[in-house]
């Protein structure tokens, strides 16, 4: 099956490292341009590098910002969409996996993850939905985890906006499809991204990351950690024509792990 995206402009927040940076790149071999938003431009510039480096002729832009500020979101997507072009494909991937007992959560805590995971998806969307929907194709891909659908003890804040994500998700399927911008959410389960790696360094330093992987990979029904590549190869399906009538769905990446289906 050939998946091509030729002439579309795709924009993936969290896009230098892990999920979003394997996403920009089965973009970009793809045929999309691809603008990259994360918080430290050093990093930014590395993954644009090895994009470059598989897909040489990708357009590929640069946007430091901290999606948690709404102005300065505004203003990079206003800078990507003017110098990519229109904002075909957008992914709500910024986030982390914070948690912990629910009584020591502060107000400050779940305002954080809120303003990290929820409120940067809705300005982004309110952003891309107007053009989307007068040019009548749209792509919105929410990535969240799949404690979305079966949150577990201590699993707060991540996952309440995570479930908050995937009813977004339905909301704006609901009201984009009549204008074919088709909008589905992604659900990690244990993927390999930079997240385990700092993990690793913070709860096993006497472990090798490969030793950590196949620890933790033994918990999976396919005996294994997932790959970034693999997650990305999903994004770019449902980002193209050939997944044209798959919308308002949640869909588990996470090797069978997840008990709700």
């Amino acid at each position: 099956m050939d998946i091509r995206l030729d002439g579309r402009t795709a924009l993936i927040t969290g896009g230098s490292l892990g999920l979003g940076r394997a996403m920009g790149l089965a973009f970009a071999q793809a045929g999309a341009a691809v603008a990259l938003l994360a918080r430290r431009l050093d990093v930014l510039e590395q993954a644009r590098r090895e994009i470059a480096a598989a897909a040489p002729k990708a357009r590929i832009g640069l946007y430091p910002c901290d999606v948690r500020d709404g102005p300065a979101l505004e203003k990079a997507y206003a800078q990507a969409a003017g110098e990519l072009g229109a904002i075909d494909i957008l992914v709500n991937n910024a986030g982390t996996s914070r948690h912990g007992p629910f009584e020591s959560l502060t107000d400050a805590v779940w305002q954080e993850d809120f303003d990290l995971k929820l409120f940067s998806a809705i300005r982004l969307v309110r952003l891309a939905f107007p053009g989307m929907k007068q040019r009548k194709w749209g792509r919105i891909l929410n990535v969240l985890n799949t404690g979305a659908k079966a949150p577990g003890a201590n699993g707060a804040p991540t996952h309440v906006t995570r479930a908050a994500g995937m009813a977004l998700t339905k909301v704006l399927a609901g009201e984009g499809a009549p204008h074919n911008v088709l909008v589905n959410a992604m659900l990690v389960g244990l993927i390999e991204s930079d997240q385990w790696v700092q993990r690793q360094k913070k709860e096993v330093p006497d472990k090798t990351y490969e030793e950590y992987v196949r620890q933790m990979g033994k918990s999976v029904p396919l005996g294994r950690m997932g790959r970034a590549e693999e997650f990305a190869a999903l994004a770019c399906f449902l980002a193209s024509e050939r997944g044209s009538y798959i919308t308002g769905t949640a869909i588990n990446v996470d090797g069978g792990r997840s008990p709700v289906v």
